[in-house]
């Protein structure tokens, strides 16, 4: 069995994505969707406890950028976001039977390596594990031990959801970037205050310029 995990990151159409940004975002929606998901999926890569990400996506737009960061991408049967993830899920147990798998939210910008790393090894006690996001709404991290039935339950309030599967709420410590998911105009303010990834801060200095 591997302590380094599996990584599945869910990026919904772009066209779709980001929709109470955009007001904020105006033109720049898409752009920033791409970004944001670039900087999660370079942060998770660059976590020494991550061995692979898959992206699970059906935009060609955001496949393309991904896939030259590095990450696996497989394409979304377009059947709900649960059913993304386990369809990632599914392509990492026949790529690496022996290495837990886990589910990241893809809109977190500010994500730090070193944070990531603090939070799957947490997840590793436990045999299901979740992170909450800042709210203590929803969730932003999923995870299960090698051999274990993999359950997401992402998509509004997940935190009671996962807790009522028996996940585990990882209340540790010194992972705010993990839980800093941006879902509005206050979430990508909150995330700049932690320091974007270098994608994300390129399309907000396009965005507001004063800063």
């Amino acid at each position: 069995m591997s302590n380094r995990w599996s990584l599945v990151i869910p990026v919904k159409t772009l066209v779709a994505a980001k929709t109470r940004l955009a007001a904020a975002t105006g033109p720049h929606r898409t752009r920033l969707a791409v970004a944001v998901a670039c900087d999660t999926v370079s942060a998770a890569l660059a976590c020494p406890l991550v061995a692979r990400v898959i992206v699970v996506t059906a935009d060609p737009a955001a496949a393309g950028p991904l896939s030259v960061l590095g990450a696996d991408v497989v394409p979304d049967p377009d059947q709900g976001l649960n059913t993304a993830l386990r369809t990632g899920a599914a392509h990492a147990v026949r790529v690496a039977p022996g290495d837990p798998v886990g589910a990241l939210q893809a809109d977190l910008p500010a994500l730090r390596p070193a944070e990531l790393a603090t939070a799957l090894t947490a997840a590793a006690e436990f045999d299901q594990a979740f992170v909450p996001d800042a709210l203590d709404v929803g969730t932003t991290f999923y995870g299960v031990r090698a051999g274990l039935p993999f359950t997401p339950r992402f998509g509004g309030e997940s935190r009671s959801r996962h807790l009522a599967g028996g996940a585990k709420e990882l209340c540790v410590e010194g992972i705010e970037s993990v839980r800093r998911d941006v879902d509005t105009p206050d979430d990508l303010r909150a995330a700049m205050a932690l320091g974007l990834g270098g994608h994300t801060a390129a399309v907000v200095a396009d965005l507001w310029p004063s800063g």
